[in-house]
């Protein structure tokens, strides 16, 4: 049985120097393909109803309703938190659950290898839970904080600015970030495969076979509930639906929200470290049931998906605990056809994406 995981210089030594040596950014000017076909992308499954018989767990997710008007049309949308003017700190209790993937092959993609240095242990170390990075974009310091959390602040700076309490976070003093056991999938042939995308081996699942394996376990989790944001992750993976590749995705089973990311430990690589984690947790926050109830003239609020195709996936370096995170760039919502001086600086998106017009494709 093989185990695959790591990049060359993760198998030299788990080591900081080792560590550094994976951070290292990628300079590329584009984002090339080696296999003919590959698309790099993320995906949305819109919220499905319960199966039969099965009863939805008590507990709703923290939200609030907010709206804009765009050439005449109002707008309504559900976002994760509570109200920006009332300057209020959420805490939404997260589980990560790590998912090892078993090929027919026999070859093993797992999350916990590598000890100190895992997906996993780099995902928890990362900027998406750590809260001590501080964002200052133009100028403008919005926040000491988690990645996230600092682009939604700065999102709605124009409130935030005047209520500096305001918050999303994952965990937190009263909630937490756990680590659930990992669970194993024995990913039948038909449903899994492995290729070289971007020139490096990985596995690839399909997207149908995973959603409904995770979605029987949520089912049958005891603590899992819609009060909570349910994280599963991947490594060396991506997920497929008519070609490669999904890099992670988020949903919803009636109320119980829901996301995946893979995490790619090829420096360079589409879903590179937590780019996929900040990708989805963004746009979970900004629409957390993904039913269409966030409407806009660019359709539901994906936050990331505009900037996808930018250049190194449109993500960009942080460096914290001696490691280069790659965190991607969301849109404010000004990108919808929201209030041009909502977000900080009247940006477009997180990093200054040079966007010109609202539902501008940024590839």
């Amino acid at each position: 049985m093989k185990t695959r995981f790591a990049s060359l210089c993760q198998l030299m030594a788990l080591t900081l120097l080792a560590c550094f040596c994976l951070s290292a950014l990628a300079v590329a000017a584009d984002n090339p393909a080696t296999e003919p076909g590959v698309k790099a992308r993320f995906v949305v499954i819109p919220q499905k109803p319960l199966a039969p018989g099965v009863r939805q767990p008590a507990g709703t997710l923290q939200e609030w309703n907010g709206s804009f008007t765009y050439n005449g049309t109002n707008y309504p949308y559900v976002m994760v938190g509570q109200n920006p003017s009332t300057g209020a700190s959420t805490e939404i209790t997260t589980y990560v659950i790590p998912v090892k993937l078993v090929l027919s092959n026999g070859d093993v993609y797992d999350p916990l290898t590598g000890g100190p240095f895992s997906p996993l242990s780099m995902t928890i170390r990362s900027p998406i839970f750590d809260s001590t990075t501080t964002y200052t974009q133009g100028g403008v310091d919005v926040g000491t904080t988690q990645y996230n959390d600092a682009y939604q602040r700065a999102n709605f700076w124009s409130i935030v600015q005047n209520q500096p309490n305001y918050h999303v976070l994952l965990g937190g003093p009263t909630a937490r970030i756990s680590v659930l056991p990992e669970i194993t999938l024995n990913v039948p042939a038909g449903s899994g495969t492995e290729g070289s995308p971007f020139g490096h081996l990985v596995a690839e699942v399909d997207i149908n076979y995973f959603d409904n394996e995770i979605s029987n376990y949520m089912t049958q989790s005891g603590v899992i509930n819609p009060t909570n944001f349910p994280i599963f992750m991947t490594s060396n993976t991506y997920l497929t639906e008519g070609g490669c590749c999904i890099g992670g995705y988020h949903s919803a089973n009636g109320q119980q929200s829901y996301s995946n990311f893979e995490y790619i430990t090829y420096t360079g690589d589409f879903s590179q470290d937590v780019s996929a984690l900040s990708h989805e947790v963004g746009e979970w926050m900004d629409d957390p049931l993904t039913n269409g109830g966030n409407g806009s003239p660019c359709g539901i609020l994906e936050v990331g998906d505009p900037l996808e195709g930018t250049t190194n996936f449109g993500t960009y370096p942080y460096e914290l605990n001696n490691f280069t995170y790659h965190l991607q760039d969301l849109v404010f919502l000004r990108y919808f056809g929201g209030p041009a001086n909502g977000s900080v600086n009247s940006w477009w998106s997180f990093q200054n994406y040079p966007f010109t017009q609202i539902c501008q494709n940024g590839s």
